[in-house]
This record gives structure tokens, C-alpha cells and sequence, in this order.
């Protein structure tokens, strides 16, 4: 797996995972804090039920 930041490769043993490092880890919480990610539309529960069905 790649680091979300920087695309180091990271170990799923690794403990900041998917981080490779704690300075990657808060620059990941700043972007949220700073609203750069964002969530397009709300998920509903109807959405949900129909991609189990298939």
C-alpha cells in the first residue's frame, strides 16, 4: 500500500498504517481541518441495500 501523502510504500504491519509517518499522518488531518476533502453527496441507506443485493 501507498501512503496517502507522499506514496511511500507503507506495510499493513506498519503502526501509523496508512501512513508512513507520523509528519504524513498530520498533514492528513490538517487537509481535513482545512476543509480539502470533502464527501460529494450523503450515502442513503437505500444505496446501500441495492449493491448488497447485486
Amino acid at each position: 500500500m501507498l501512503c496517502p501523502i507522499c506514496k511511500k510504500t507503507v506495510q499493513i504491519t506498519d503502526p501509523l498504517m496508512p501512513f508512513c509517518s507520523e509528519r504524513c499522518k498530520e498533514v492528513d488531518l490538517g487537509n481535513w481541518a482545512m476543509e480539502k476533502y470533502v464527501i460529494s453527496e450523503p450515502v442513503l441507506l437505500e444505496d446501500f441495500k441495492l449493491e448488497e443485493e447485486e
